[in-house]
């Protein structure tokens, strides 16, 4: 589908890499956009810069071709849901950490006698899961959230709970002292290696926001690079560098000593854990199941 190769080349603004994603050749990708471009009448992608880029229209499109993805997904469930062939199903996108650290005992807690029904969880970085979720692949996404920090689910279209509280800190490894190998703030002279969340990563997005390191940080000295907090985390226990973990995620290597803090709190990111879900009604077992974590959140407030 045209719509949905084009997505893909705006997320990963690279014709080879969305080409392989969408399983087809380059040439052939590029002649689906083309013939998109000349469907729609005006170009939506600025070839002629280094990286490629979204024209105005293309942005302008985009939301119109999420839109159109979203819509036909919830209405093809709710033609299934109908005609009998729904399946009482509950699918989830969630962010890696999360998927480990928060949904088994959140949703254990949830169950109590229950009946829940088929539960589905997928875990990707935050860019992936907001796909699932614009293009209504998913039900519910779980990630963690800072007021300042972006995301794609606009509040228009979708509305979220605050199930839960986390924080983002650094960390390091230590010595055979017990005394962390790099500590915060740095300085010219002694740059810290920095190991660091991709852009797609919620965690970098919210580390951007938060604008960490300006907070008398003089210089990072980015070594390494991933989308995973638990690789930047073993990384970390490697001695590698300094980096910003959930404490949720390092909490087990901060109490064995394989870690410890790479400065006071100051240098702490208060986070949240939301849960989002379409404004759009789903099926009656998604209506129930939000009714339920309405409640439990207004029990609790």
């Amino acid at each position: 589908m045209w719509l949905k190769d084009f997505i893909k080349l705006a997320d990963e603004v690279n014709f080879s890499r969305a080409a392989e994603a969408r399983n087809m050749s380059q040439p052939a990708f590029s002649r689906r956009i083309r013939a998109l471009e000349e469907w729609v009448g005006v170009v939506l992608i600025d070839r002629d810069t280094h990286r490629i880029a979204l024209t105005d229209a293309g942005r302008a499109f985009r939301m119109v071709a999420e839109e159109i993805l979203r819509r036909l997904s919830l209405g093809r469930d709710q033609a299934r849901e109908i005609g009998g062939a729904m399946v009482s199903e509950l699918r989830f996108a969630s962010t890696h950490v999360l998927s480990t650290t928060f949904f088994p005992p959140w949703l254990r807690s949830l169950e109590h006698g229950r009946d829940l029904g088929t539960i589905t969880l997928v875990a990707d970085h935050m860019a992936a899961c907001e796909r699932f979720m614009l293009e209504g692949r998913a039900d519910f996404l779980l990630c963690h959230h800072h007021r300042a920090a972006s995301h794609r689910l606009d509040p228009g279209g979708f509305t979220s709970l605050h199930l839960g509280d986390d924080v983002l800190m650094p960390v390091s490894a230590v010595g055979a002292d017990g005394v962390p190998l790099f500590r915060l703030p740095g300085s010219e002279d002694m740059p810290i290696p920095y190991l660091e969340f991709e852009e797609k990563s919620g965690m970098g997005r919210i580390l951007n926001a938060a604008n960490v390191a300006a907070n008398g940080i003089v210089a990072l000295r980015p070594v390494f690079r991933s989308h995973l907090a638990s690789v930047l985390l073993t990384m970390a226990c490697d001695g590698r560098g300094v980096t910003w973990a959930p404490q949720s995620l390092a909490q087990d290597d901060l109490r064995h000593g394989r870690l410890a803090p790479a400065g006071d709190a100051a240098w702490n990111v208060p986070i949240e854990i939301h849960i989002f879900r379409p404004r759009a009604r789903r099926s009656q077992r998604v209506e129930t199941f939000w009714a339920m974590l309405k409640e439990r959140a207004e029990q609790s407030a």
